[in-house]
């Protein structure tokens, strides 16, 4: 049965409302959905979002010594007086690889843009783009399962981070985000795992797990996407990442059963899911 896009999109609005209410009295928490996304509704969803405009986001380069990475920022809505708002670190998957400064604004990072989410979830936010690959992948035979480790871009970013932070002091330090899709995805578990102390949430949709600091990130409000259907970026790596995490009452981990690996992000794209949970978190 098909189902126009803004009737999946009140479907999923809903059906966030009823997990908030229900995760937000609860531990651990894996849900599981059976929601599928045709070609038609993907194609739709994605225009939507390319179709806005991103001018508002600035280009920028950070260098340092003789590494450089380039990024766009985007400021609040309302950057003009002296309140705070968090900053969101928005991570490209590995086909916006590049030097444009322009292709690391996938949809992903174009939810910022739609004007309800501008108005209601005012946020700094950062996009870099990687040059090379920002997470790259290697067999585990104690877990076996796919692990990810970081490029040493991602190391830079941190002092992109402090730059931004001492330029912008309404910067709310204590929420400072990580999302990010398939390779991005990676790369967010990778610096939350380097720097835990520095975020106070994180969204990974379709990653590659990351377990090297497990310990540190073990009570960190984390929300875990994956598709069953997923045979790129594989979703057995997510369950073990759950299951690593076990007793952490700020993890949600949802299941798509019936999405594959580039479908995952559909239903989340022009619903709020993202940024309320987001919001709703902080050190």
């Amino acid at each position: 049965m098909y189902f126009a896009p803004a009737m999946q999109r009140n479907f999923f609005i809903l059906a966030f409302l009823f997990w908030l209410v229900a995760f937000t009295a609860t531990a651990q928490k894996q849900v599981f959905n059976d929601i599928f996304t045709d070609s038609l509704t993907s194609a739709q969803t994605r225009k939507e979002l390319n179709e806005l405009s991103a001018s508002e986001y600035l280009k920028q380069t950070f260098s340092k010594g003789d590494q450089s990475i380039n990024y766009r920022l985007l400021l609040p809505a309302a950057n003009g007086n002296q309140k705070k708002y968090p900053l969101v670190i928005t991570f490209h998957n590995s086909t916006r690889i590049g030097t444009d400064n322009e292709r690391q604004l996938e949809p992903l990072a174009r939810i910022w843009l739609r004007p309800d989410i501008r108005q209601k979830y005012q946020a700094f936010v950062i996009a870099p783009q990687f040059q090379t690959r920002s997470s790259n992948y290697y067999p585990d035979s104690v877990r076996n399962c796919l692990i990810s480790k970081p490029s040493e871009d991602v190391h830079l970013l941190l002092d992109l981070i402090r730059e931004v932070k001492s330029k912008y002091l309404q910067i709310d330090t204590n929420r400072i985000y990580l999302v990010g899709y398939s390779m991005g995805a990676s790369t967010a578990q990778n610096l939350m795992n380097i720097a835990p102390e520095t975020f106070a949430a994180m969204v990974s949709i379709a990653a590659v797990p990351d377990f090297v600091n497990i310990k540190a990130i073990s009570q960190k409000p984390i929300w875990l996407i994956h598709g069953r259907q997923d045979h790129e970026n594989p979703y057995e790596g997510s369950e073990h990442l759950y299951h690593a995490l076990k007793g952490n009452r700020n993890l949600l981990f949802t299941t798509y059963n019936k999405l594959d690996h580039n479908q995952i992000p559909i239903p989340l794209l022009l619903a709020p899911q993202i940024p309320a949970w987001l919001f709703s978190q902080h050190k």
